[in-house]
């Protein structure tokens, strides 16, 4: 049988350890997307075996879509230390098993995002046609450096591959005026809002200030929303993001426009 609480209660805790399986179960899980009208929600595989000792397998992330439907849609999670090896399972898994992009992890690699174990990943994925979704900001791990997920690292990336769709998440903190000046400069970033609760975008020193104001207006367009779940509950990241202090179209784009746009959906 399938290992699939690993998938969709996957991500690291802050003790270093893979999300515990909500308390209710599969069955619940696949029901509060149901109540809650979602029409898509991004899962993913990993593969940091060789640093942190991780793997979520591409090949059951790939079985849950096929099995729970078109609603699932997969990014592949690949080690660079791997080399070509991880370029070809990237293209495989894109190209026969339908996935829609590469998630990149540079704090559970140990390796910053402009390292250059992962341009031949950037590479294919320009080949490819598909969005690298790149941990960006801070992280909790206390065997990994912070300033791996460092955004200005992620301006020299785009620089070298401008045509590379990429999508920073976590949004930056604590360097979140540094975020927002990457994207924009770059209209092929975007921000997701993935691990922060919204109401911190509209809450004084927060931090986020920054992305409420230029999300509403310049990056209107680049902003995409996210919960991780299960660390944040999806419910009520949806009900804080429509009390922000935002119009209804830029509630649409935020709340799903965007990213369909970004994934060809």
């Amino acid at each position: 049988m399938k290992n699939y609480d690993r998938i969709y209660a996957s991500g690291l805790s802050r003790t270093g350890k893979e999300g515990v399986a909500a308390k209710d179960g599969l069955k619940e899980y696949l029901a509060m997307y149901d109540r809650l009208g979602v029409d898509h929600v991004v899962i993913r595989a990993k593969d940091s075996e060789s640093t942190v000792g991780i793997k979520v397998p591409y090949e059951d992330v790939a079985d849950f879509c096929r099995t729970h439907g078109p609603r699932f849609v997969a990014l592949i999670g690949v080690d660079p230390h791997r080399g070509m090896d991880a370029v070809r399972e990237f293209e495989f898994a894109v190209r026969e098993m339908g996935f829609r992009g590469l998630q990149v992890s540079g704090f559970e690699a140990r390796l910053p995002i402009n390292s250059k174990l992962y341009y031949p990943l950037y590479a294919k994925a320009v080949e490819l046609g598909v969005p690298v979704c790149i941990h960006s900001g801070m992280n909790f791990s206390s065997t990994s450096w912070m300033g791996f997920g460092r955004p200005i690292d992620l301006d020299e990336v785009l620089v070298h591959f401008p045509e590379m769709k990429a999508v920073a998440s976590v949004p930056g903190f604590p360097w979140v005026q540094e975020l927002v000046g990457v994207a924009w400069r770059h209209k092929n970033l975007w921000i997701a809002t993935s691990a922060l609760r919204p109401k911190y975008l509209n809450t004084p020193g927060s931090g986020f200030e920054t992305l409420l104001q230029y999300g509403r207006t310049i990056l209107k367009d680049q902003i995409i929303f996210g919960s991780n779940w299960p660390i944040l509950e999806v419910d009520r990241s949806i009900e804080e993001i429509r009390s922000l202090p935002i119009s209804e179209d830029v509630q649409r784009k935020w709340l799903g426009e965007n990213a369909m746009r970004l994934l060809g959906l």
